[in-house]
């Protein structure tokens, strides 16, 4: 009887595991921004809550609003370089996700966000931040800088 108590389990664990990795196969697209504005950010620390309000207001749908669960489907940490003119010049991943799927989904959505608010007073090369993202399963995120912490 325990043999037949696995597999079941075993299957719907599976099912589970596949539908979270769904969530992840299609990047969203970002909501459109009225103008590109110029952050006032004097140091990376600050332009990093710049960056990070960009990236929720590109992506409202996907914020999850409240305190995100005890147990996160993934969390990884990305350093992301604006040049001058607010566009993303690179974006790499510090430490990888528990979750594969979720680094190029969030790669992507960073990527698809630019041009982000314009670090005119970081100088002529723009801005190199790190943030933390703190996925769900569902989908739904927050990034350290906003986040309003866990259950």
């Amino acid at each position: 009887m325990r043999g037949w108590l696995r597999g079941p389990a075993l299957v719907a664990g599976l099912v589970l595991a596949t539908a979270a990795q769904a969530q992840f196969s299609m990047v969203p697209s970002p909501v459109p921004q009225a103008a590109q504005r110029e952050s006032g950010a004097e140091v990376e620390k600050e332009y990093r809550i710049d960056a990070a309000r960009h990236i929720y207001a590109s992506y409202p749908m996907r914020v999850m609003k409240g305190k995100m669960p005890p147990l996160l489907y993934s969390v990884m940490i990305v350093e992301t370089e604006i040049d001058a003119t607010g566009k993303v010049a690179n974006v790499n991943i510090i430490r990888k996700p528990a979750a594969p799927e979720v680094a190029p989904w969030v790669v992507a959505m960073i990527q698809r966000a630019s041009p982000f608010p314009v670090p005119a007073k970081l100088g002529e090369t723009g801005v190199r931040y790190t943030d933390i993202w703190l996925v769900d399963k569902s989908g739904r995120f927050q990034v350290d800088t906003l986040t309003e912490g866990q259950k």
